[in-house]
């Protein structure tokens, strides 16, 4: 196993001793510093020698711990834990002691604890944030940090940070505002950033940008920890987000943002306002959009058909919604459909109703996933009874249909039936999470249409029993591409992210399933090959970025290198005191 470290210079760095040509990590810390620091505690895994060099002599008991005796007795604590909330808050117990256990844990049990640490469990603890709280971890910016947030930002003590995960936390999953707990969805996707990429966890950095909330839940809880306001709106919270994104720029000049969870016209709006002011990319409209044209080419593989033949509708028009809707589109047009197709191709629908380009007052994203309004003409009722799905989907006779809406049960099984009356072979994506919101469940779906559909969720499913047959259900999670984006945009040291980037992603992970399977078999590949695809897509984005001039010209073989040299393993070196003479009076 290869052990890359990425050094942060105030704690450790990477030496090699002239005469032995061991590798080894120079530590700047020693004694209590040092057990209590979990970018570098080992805890029971300190070694004699160690505990003697490093002033941690009788502060740790006696036996000296393999790393597979320390992750073992973890993971066995673990699973006494009676819900998935306490599993969760176990695992950020030890993330907060002993990083590199906490993704030991991680990388040796993907499929499991990704769920925990990720969605659904997540939402849940967005929701109870406040209540469950432990201890900090990232930077905290609200108005009160208004010019200071340089100083704010470099006391999270971070001297090389690679990846960024900002959330406002106006729209949490499915469960919309959820104030300062949307912190734990910025945590959450650096953990998987590690576990899926491996960027060191000294080089990632949550940041919560707190601008209030209008969640009167929360504004009445007496615990809630978040500033108890109504949400900054308008010129006020662009000064704010303004301010953050140029003490980012000066702090950390090399770093990727990723932005989460921002709500519908608003992550547009930040996207466009930022994206080539800053290396960046919104997650939800970006990262969905890549996973769904992956899992929509490889469901498109399994039943014989070409996206160039197909009709989509997508159920939820937010951020989520219309990046797909805009990624399908981008794919069409490379599939070879002409422009004026696109538009009487892909059909999105929205509170009001489909949506097309002549609607009044249509503005903002919705503009550019608009539809042909001749799309409608002969329809019998679409425009009598304009929020009637099922009468749009009777219409516009889509073959592949996209829930985002959250908005649990939408598909019924008139709606399913009416599907498969002029598609017998159906592809249906219930994407909303968590697991709540869902339009459909696999196995009702399946039932409907007696196991002919292409079924894939937002959050994972066990598999269905159709027959004889056991129906494994693919999620479309993003973690199967945005950590790979991540390293690859970083590894080239791009300057900003092209559509031509998320293709890229999109083709990668569609390459993990794409030929010949079982009967059955999911449409995306499992979580036990995360690291392999996520460098996969990082390569395959690196390359991109190359080629489309956002990043220095490198070669092929060069770009492959930079992203191996940066996937750090959660395995422990050895140490050794930082300092010429062996003392330190830290």
């Amino acid at each position: 196993m290869i052990v890359t470290s990425h050094a942060d210079a105030r704690r450790f760095e990477e030496r090699t001793d002239p005469s032995t040509g061991e590798a080894y990590l120079a530590v700047n810390r020693r004694g209590i510093a040092l057990k209590d620091d979990p970018l570098l505690n080992k805890g029971t895994c300190f070694t004699l020698d160690e505990r003697r060099e490093l002033g941690l002599s009788g502060l740790i008991p006696p036996a000296v711990s393999t790393p597979e005796e320390q992750a073992g007795r973890a993971y066995e604590n673990y699973s006494k834990a009676a819900t998935d909330v306490d599993r969760y808050v176990f695992l950020a117990g030890v993330q907060d002691r002993n990083e590199t256990l906490f993704h030991r844990l991680l990388h040796d049990h993907l499929e499991e604890m990704i769920p925990v640490v990720y969605t659904p469990t997540v939402g849940q603890v967005c929701e109870r944030y406040s209540h469950i709280y432990r201890r900090p971890r990232g930077v905290y910016i609200s108005a009160a940090e208004r010019g200071r947030m340089v100083q704010a930002l470099e006391n999270a003590d971070r001297d090389d940070t690679q990846v960024i995960v900002v959330t406002d936390n106006e729209a949490i999953l499915g469960i919309g505002d959820q104030g300062v707990g949307g912190m734990g969805i910025a945590i959450g996707k650096l953990a998987l950033y590690t576990a899926a990429a491996g960027i060191h966890p000294a080089r990632t950095l949550p940041i919560d940008l707190d601008v209030g909330t209008d969640n009167p839940a929360l504004l009445n809880d007496p615990l809630y920890l978040g500033v108890r306001q109504p949400r900054l709106r308008g010129i006020e919270y662009f000064a704010l987000l303004d301010e953050l994104v140029d003490a980012i720029t000066k702090v950390f000049p090399h770093a990727l943002v990723q932005w989460e969870d921002f709500a519908n016209e608003r992550a547009f709006e930040v996207l466009g306002r930022y994206r080539r002011r800053l290396l960046s990319f919104d997650d939800d409209i970006q990262g969905t959009g890549a996973v769904v044209e992956a899992g929509v080419r490889t469901a498109l593989d399994r039943v014989g058909r070409r996206l160039d033949a197909e009709r989509v509708l997508f159920y939820g028009a937010g951020a989520s919604g219309a990046g797909c809707a805009l990624q399908v589109r981008s794919a069409m047009r490379r599939a070879g459909v002409p422009e004026a197709e696109v538009g009487r191709r892909v059909l999105c629908f929205d509170r009001q109703g489909p949506i097309f380009a002549d609607r009044p007052g249509l503005g903002g994203h919705k503009q550019s996933i608009a539809a042909d309004p001749s799309l409608a003409n002969g329809w019998t009722s679409a425009h009598m009874a304009p929020r009637d799905l099922l009468d749009v989907v009777r219409n516009f006779r889509p073959t592949i249909l996209v829930g985002v809406s959250g908005q649990p049960g939408s598909f019924t099984e008139p709606i399913i039936g009416a599907m498969q009356a002029h598609c017998p072979r159906p592809i249906v994506f219930a994407l909303s999470n968590p697991t709540s919101k869902i339009e459909a469940r696999p196995d009702e779906i399946l039932r409907w249409t007696n196991g002919a559909a292409i079924v894939a969720t937002g959050s994972p499913c066990p598999p269905v029993r159709v027959g004889n047959l056991a129906v494994e259900i693919g999620q479309c999670n993003n973690v199967l591409v945005f950590p790979g984006i991540g390293l690859g945009a970083t590894a080239v040291e791009a300057n900003w992210l092209p559509d031509e980037a998320f293709a890229a992603a999109a083709s990668a992970l569609h390459g993990f399933t794409a030929g010949p399977s079982f009967e059955g078999a999911s449409i995306f590949p499992r979580l036990t090959r995360l690291r392999e695809i996520s460098r996969a897509v990082a390569v395959a984005v690196g390359q991109a970025l190359v080629a489309s001039g956002a990043a220095p010209a490198r070669r092929p073989s060069e770009v492959e290198e930079r992203v191996a040299s940066r996937m750090w393993e959660p395995v422990y070196q050895r140490y050794r005191a930082g300092w010429p003479d062996g003392d330190s009076k830290m």
